[in-house]
């Protein structure tokens, strides 16, 4: 692995990046990265005070980058932080060759490291395979494993084990993809699930005041009768928006 290399990644992955000075001078992402791996071979050596000295490096790198690589973690070749602020990278993450991350990202841990030093020299952050893609926002937490060639959408919560070629969605995450073929959710989309009982149980308590009206025979209510009768437009389209959303969630 090299500067070079990492150079030459990042002008082949991000049509912003128009030649090799200004990924050296303007990409925070690769500071941090460059910075991380001398951190992380000073972190491993056998020199006393050596990990103090990566730690309080790591520290400096993030408050000119915005992103927290402890130097612990190890990465691969050819990883390429896009843009950058807010990533967080936890001391035993395992990074592989090709992957990209987006800000906000983070490669932490999950409520079983908050036992504080009972955890110490345990696995606790997550192991990324080769050429994995993690959006922005996307939270990977454990010891889990990331198979090679995934995606994480933005803005997801992943908590178990994803498959190579998958694409995983949603909080929790959940793999809607696995090798370009959509799979069924392994995992129930609460917010899906609770839009659909309500959509129901609006559907119910119209067809009983149908029911009421039709029933009353010439009531003062038979305007409204007409009115619930016939639904509106607005009301149709926003019924169709809701069976978009709840087919789009794949219930």
């Amino acid at each position: 692995m090299s500067i070079k290399e990492d150079i030459e990644n990042i002008q082949q992955k991000d049509p912003a990046a128009r030649n090799w000075l200004e990924v050296l001078l303007c990409y925070s992402g690769f500071h941090a990265v460059a910075i991380h791996r001398l951190n992380h071979a000073m972190w491993n050596s056998k020199i006393p005070g050596s990990k103090l000295l990566a730690r309080l490096s790591s520290q400096i790198v993030r408050s000119f980058t915005g992103i927290e690589i402890h130097p612990g973690a190890c990465l691969g070749r050819r990883v390429f932080i896009d843009h950058g602020m807010g990533v967080v990278i936890g001391e035993t993450a395992d990074v592989g060759d090709d992957v990209i991350i987006y800000q906000n990202v983070t490669l932490g841990a999950r409520a079983a490291a908050r036992g504080g030093a009972a955890s110490r020299g345990t696995k606790r952050h997550p192991t990324l395979g080769k050429g994995v893609v993690v959006g922005s926002g996307a939270q990977v937490l454990g010891p889990l494993e990331i198979g090679d060639n995934s995606q994480v959408a933005s803005a997801s919560i992943v908590l178990k084990d994803v498959p190579a070629n998958s694409v995983v969605v949603g909080v929790p995450g959940r793999i809607v993809s696995r090798d370009g073929q959509r799979v069924p959710d392994d995992m129930p989309d609460i917010e899906a699930e609770a839009i659909k009982t309500l959509k129901d149980h609006i559907l119910a308590l119209e067809a009983q005041v149908k029911q009421i009206l039709k029933d009353s025979g010439k009531s003062p209510l038979a305007v409204t009768a007409s009115q619930v009768q016939t639904p509106s437009e607005e009301s149709i389209s926003s019924m169709e928006a809701v069976d978009v959303f709840l087919h789009g969630a794949g219930i």
